[in-house]
């Protein structure tokens, strides 16, 4: 029978292949499949993060610059494991081995990479890098001889025609967190670091980030967005927020803002129309015009933040320090709310990003009384004999097996902010400190 290279290469890989023989055999291949040659590969390439090195990384050469000799600025990343281990999705060694990529990833010499893929030759990933974010861009796969030229192929697809933006869905179950103020805030602070950012109310019943820009919600344009699958998005529909300083710089983000269709059908009578799935579907042709799609959602878990979290690549859930039960909405929605979108979409996305404090500055002794709830919370989950879960990661994400670190990232200024909004100005056009 004639078999591709790459899926001869995989049938010839003992079962119990150490990582060496699954290298020699499958992963030249795979790389060259995926369209690298021995002139753009460099084996045991040097991160730059105490000594650590990556198995293989990969970038096309140019004129001039050949990546094997200049070894600089690779475009992805590959870490091999041998048959013998477990990448399963879930256990033990692909914790670890997601882990050692992402850390690969966000390496000194690695600024550069967007793409990491761990594999075994049972199974195979491809993480995406933004940013500083790194995120699943496929699910951990099994792969066979029948599978695997699909697989390969759409691995290939998305490398070679990578989208643009992040995704962003800013949630908490738990109101009053400053979910608007954020998303309005960060769209204008990545405008001033010459970002193209795309903000969505998609929080009809308030409509707050809408108005916190002093514009008004439209008739019908984002609900007939949505029902109407087969047309591109129309005219009206995103709308430039500009604004122009004293110095004449003029920063733009744009926003597609929520109308009164949403607001008052509903909510039976809006899944009659549409699901939870399609502003996913509806946001695709954007994601290779902006750097960021931020999404304000609603405080529950219903239709519009289902949707908004299902359209996301990653979740930034905003809390506050003297609010136990932000932080307890925001273990819930980590816990189950953002896996169960990950069962339904089986990419590996969403993902939750750590959490961070969006109030008053913190004194020691409220420090200290958020850190024993977080604590009991962490704990609560670990020890939850259906699903235990290990929250540490999205609470004290500088922690590591050897040692707790509490830091959490806060915004001290957030009265300031909130004050701002009268204005109909995101404040961090206004106070270099919000900014």
């Amino acid at each position: 029978m004639d078999y591709s290279p790459i899926k001869q290469a995989l049938i010839n890989v003992p079962e119990n292949a150490q990582e060496s023989t699954v290298c020699s055999i499958f992963i030249s291949e795979l790389l060259k499949t995926l369209g690298f040659d021995v002139m753009e590969t460099v084996w045991q390439f040097n991160t730059g993060n105490g000594g650590n090195t990556v198995d293989y990384a990969v970038r096309k050469n140019s004129d001039g610059d050949s990546f094997i000799i200049t070894q600089s600025n690779p475009y992805l990343l590959l870490e091999a494991k041998g048959r013998n281990i477990n990448l399963s999705s879930n256990s033990a060694h692909y914790k670890s081995a997601v882990f050692q990529i992402k850390r690969y990833l966000l390496a000194p010499n690695c600024k550069s990479a967007q793409w990491g893929i761990i594999t075994n030759a049972n199974h195979i990933q491809l993480f995406r890098k933004h940013g500083k974010v790194v995120h699943p861009a496929l699910p951990c796969l099994e792969v066979t001889p029948d599978n695997l030229d699909k697989v390969v192929s759409t691995i290939k697809h998305k490398i070679d025609c990578p989208q643009k933006a992040l995704t962003v869905a800013i949630y908490n179950n738990k109101g009053g967190v400053g979910k608007t103020i954020t998303t309005v805030n960060l769209a204008a602070i990545l405008a001033m670091l010459g970002k193209r950012s795309l903000i969505v109310d998609f929080d009809p019943n308030q409509q707050d980030l809408t108005n916190s820009l002093g514009l008004k919600s439209k008739e019908d344009s984002l609900f007939a967005w949505l029902i109407n699958k087969s047309s591109p998005a129309p005219d009206g529909l995103v709308n430039p927020c500009k604004v122009s300083p004293k110095t004449g710089t003029v920063w733009q983000f744009d926003i597609i803002a929520s109308d009164e269709k949403l607001q008052n059908l509903p909510e039976d009578k809006l899944l009659q129309h549409i699901n939870h799935g399609r502003l996913r579907q509806a946001l695709e042709p954007f994601k290779f015009e902006y750097d960021y799609i931020l999404i304000d959602s609603p405080p529950n878990w219903r239709f519009f933040s289902k949707s908004a979290v299902y359209a996301a690549d990653v979740v930034l859930i905003p809390t506050k320090h003297n609010n136990i039960f932000s932080l307890e909405n925001a273990a819930t929605a980590i816990r189950r709310f953002v896996p169960q979108i990950q069962n339904e979409r089986k990419d590996g996305g969403p993902i939750a990003l750590p959490i961070f404090y969006n109030g008053k500055s913190i004194t020691e002794a409220a420090r200290l009384n958020a850190e024993q709830a977080i604590d009991k919370i962490i704990g609560t989950a670990k020890k939850d004999k259906v699903h235990p879960f290990d929250l540490t990661p999205y609470f004290y994400p500088r922690s590591t097996p050897a040692n707790i670190d509490r830091h959490i990232f806060s915004i001290p200024s957030y009265a300031h902010i909130a004050g701002a909004a009268f204005d109909r100005i995101p404040a961090a056009y206004k106070k270099k400190g919000v900014a």
